[in-house]
């Protein structure tokens, strides 16, 4: 046990907190120059005033026996792991982003395939435009999900914007349909 280590600790709690010797010497029932002792690393508090100082601190009792902070002096295997787990994390994020582009092409195609199929069989009948209409509707819709999710994926979206963001999409296209709709009619 480094006596010095733990009273540079118990100095720097105090600091952290905003306190002087005075109040904690208050505190604790002690004096002000019994802090002053722990502190510069002449002595050590009792062990009960030592789990009080924990407590009181928010820390681990471990912590100040050893002088320092867990966070500060990060076991290397726990850093190793975190670092792994980071990048299997970021390796499953690039598989589902990865994925979602799949998607998002394949059913572009399938749509502008049935699109095409439609315009060829449209024989100018309210039954075929309705339906080139509704594929087209739940394909840009689709499609406006489908990138939502990948924008969210990639962080280039937060979660709180996507429903902005889908509302934004889905007003746009109406309004692109409504405009369709009335350069047809007039036409």
């Amino acid at each position: 046990m480094d006596q010095i280590k733990i009273g540079a600790l118990l100095k720097e709690l105090r600091k952290d907190h905003n306190l002087t010797q005075e109040q904690i010497a208050d505190k604790f029932g002690v004096s002000q120059r019994s802090v002053s002792r722990w502190e510069n690393g002449n002595t050590m508090p009792d062990i009960s005033i030592l789990i009080e100082l924990a407590d009181f601190y928010d820390v681990d009792l471990r912590e100040i026996l050893r002088g320092e902070r867990k966070a500060v002096n990060m076991n290397e295997d726990l850093k190793e792991t975190l670092a792994l787990v980071s990048d299997y994390t970021n390796e499953e994020k690039k598989k589902i982003a990865r994925a979602i582009i799949v998607k998002i092409g394949v059913t572009a195609l399938a749509f502008v395939l049935l699109g095409i199929i439609v315009l060829f069989r449209l024989e100018s009948s309210w039954f075929w435009h309705q339906t080139a209409e509704l594929c087209l509707t739940l394909g840009i819709t689709y499609q406006i999900f489908n990138i939502t999710e990948l924008l969210q994926l990639t962080g280039k979206l937060r979660k709180k914007d996507e429903g902005k963001c889908i509302a934004v999409a889905i007003v746009v296209f109406m309004a692109l349909n409504i405009l369709t709709m009335a350069v047809e009619y007039f036409i």
